[in-house]
């Protein structure tokens, strides 16, 4: 729609409602300052049943951080934007999710958005979680190769026993096994846990220290070093984390209709294919990288922020690949992200902003445990599909410079 600065705010909102106008749009209309907050008050009415009041404050009140932060002296703001809705159509999401993005880096938010258009244009997306479990890994010592061996054969013999010693401090934690790794007197124990709606690290650990204490009265000859031996992998790349995976494992996929790629992406279905060869596969395995991917950990970090989660999972976020291939006149797509670590209890998730955000997505609140963050988690991965498919199209295009000219100065 053309630039009207005179249009009043009754009529925007009208267009805003029949989407004449859209979101992003605003500025056209209206001062920097005015669209924000319009932006905001239609996001609320429209998305929101209990409000968003902390979000249009940008303000955080000490006694709300209790448990997030020491020696506070205040808060910093990051502008938050909004993508979508977005068409999912997963094992524990079904519907439309608003995806919140929050950042500083100017056009990430109008390319996720791009490509929730052409997802959705091309009948949305679908989302499976194929593996869960969060994962520490302890470290303990044995005297003796002897003692070693019958550490591993305490474990096999007596599983059930330790298995009850893990989950005796939650009602939510569910041991899923424990793998030994023995390097001369050294051994870890990288064990693996459902941990309900928590993204579950302190959970997990605190289980960890109870089971080697417990085996350190149970072996002779075995000495506790530390909860974690650095096998988990914890907030650090790994080909572990990339070949087995920690969190959710989600796979999110497409079928990108021909014309769609043309007409809203700008590329073509062979020029995506093989830049994602030469990129994505090719280009990140001569670098030694574990992500085969364009930019998982910009949507990962923009998401994780908005909704709360430990910032530095975006290491393991950033692990995975991007796939696309052609089939007749369209483009499949796909991302196998096997570390997603979120939570929607506990946390940063309990702050003001940060719950309105998790709201906003539209996760129906489920009483089984696991659920809601699963919902979480496979709403990630598609927001980082559109991500991965816009900034591809941008690639192929030549468009990524442009848009970042226009966009962030």
């Amino acid at each position: 729609m053309a630039t009207n600065s005179s249009l009043p705010e009754k009529k925007i909102l009208e267009g805003l409602k029949n989407g004449k106008i859209r979101a992003y749009e605003l500025e056209n209309f209206l001062s920097r300052a005015q669209a924000v907050r319009v932006r905001a008050e239609f996001i609320e009415k429209e998305f929101s049943e209990a409000g968003i009041p902390a979000i249009k404050s940008g303000s955080l009140e000490p006694e709300k951080a209790r448990g997030n932060i020491e020696n506070m002296i205040g808060s910093v703001q990051v502008p938050l934007g909004i993508a979508g809705p977005l068409e999912i159509k997963g094992s524990f999401f079904r519907g439309r999710a608003l995806i919140p993005l929050a950042t500083t880096e100017g056009a990430l938010v109008a390319s996720v958005n791009r490509g929730c258009s052409a997802l959705n244009k091309s009948g949305g997306v679908k989302a499976r979680i194929v593996k869960t479990g969060q994962t520490r890994a302890p470290l303990m010592k044995a005297e003796s190769p002897e003692a070693a061996a019958s550490l591993i054969r305490f474990l096999q013999e007596n599983y059930g026993a330790v298995k009850k010693i893990a989950e005796q401090e939650s009602r939510f934690l569910k041991l899923k096994g424990i793998e030994p790794f023995v390097y001369d007197s050294l051994i870890w124990l990288r064990m693996s846990a459902d941990t309900g709606d928590a993204m579950g690290m302190n959970m997990i650990s605190i289980a960890a220290q109870n089971v080697c204490i417990y085996l350190e009265g149970k072996v002779s000859g075995i000495r506790y070093l530390s909860v974690s031996g650095n096998l988990c992998v914890d907030k650090k790349p790994s080909s572990i984390t990339l070949r087995e995976g920690r969190g959710r494992h989600v796979v999110a996929g497409a079928l990108l209709k021909g014309d769609v790629v043309r007409d809203v992406l700008k590329s073509t279905p062979e020029d995506m294919e093989n830049l994602n060869i030469y990129k994505n596969i090719i280009g990140s395995s001569i670098a030694g990288s574990y992500g085969l991917n364009s930019h998982f950990a910009n949507v990962v970090a923009a998401v994780y922020l908005a909704t709360g989660q430990d910032m530095a999972h975006v290491v393991e976020g950033s692990h995975g690949v991007t796939w696309m291939e052609r089939q007749g006149n369209s483009l499949k797509v796909s991302v196998s992200m096997p570390a997603i670590q979120v939570g929607t209890v506990g946390g940063g998730t309990r702050l003001p902003a940060q719950q309105e955000c998790i709201s906003l997505i539209g996760i129906r609140k489920s009483g089984n445990p696991g659920e809601n963050a699963s919902q979480l988690a496979e709403v990630v991965a598609s927001g980082v599909l559109a991500g991965e498919i816009s900034l591809l199209a941008a690639h192929s295009s030549r468009q990524l410079v442009d848009a970042h000219r226009r966009l962030n100065r």
